[in-house]
């Protein structure tokens, strides 16, 4: 004799496969983040850019910071600017300057460029920048979308810890 309140054999294990199918694919939502929690992705802002007035007609430096508060890293990719013909990242360690393809930037973290360490080459300028001029940047980053940069030219001795 049935239960009234059992379905038939026959319907169980549709209704098993299904439930567990549904589990799977909700256990493989979880697993979809970068080990930071599904979900988590950088935040990225930046602060203090600037660029040194340029002494040489051709070529300048420049400098800021990116932060990143959100849960997952990020990394910097490429840098342009329509001031330049072409804008490359360096390294400097020991006092060895090395061009990069990119840069790391740590969830919760920062990517700091700044003089003696990593830093901008603005190369091949199309316009000389002067003091109080800016100079517009773009970032592009690997799963970020860009942000785009307004960066002061200040006086060729300007240095951020004295504001001068």
């Amino acid at each position: 004799m049935r239960r009234p309140d059992r379905r038939p054999a026959r319907h169980r294990p549709a209704a098993l496969t299904a439930a567990a199918a549904l589990a799977g694919a909700l256990a493989l939502a979880g697993c979809s983040g970068s080990g930071s929690g599904a979900g988590a992705k950088a935040d990225l802002s930046v602060s203090g850019p600037y660029m040194p007035q340029p002494v040489a007609a051709d070529m300048a430096a420049g400098f800021l910071t990116i932060t990143n508060k959100g849960g997952a890293a990020d990394e910097l990719t490429g840098v342009t600017s329509t001031d330049a013909g072409q804008v490359t990242m360096h390294s400097t360690t020991g006092g060895a300057m090395r061009e990069q393809s990119s840069f790391a930037i740590p969830a919760h973290g920062q990517l700091v460029f700044k003089s003696g360490g990593n830093h901008l080459m603005f190369e091949k300028l199309k316009r000389r920048p002067r003091q109080g001029q800016t100079v517009t940047v773009k970032l592009t980053f690997a799963k970020s979308g860009p942000l785009t940069v307004e960066m002061p030219v200040k006086s060729a001795t300007y240095n951020p810890t004295t504001g001068h």
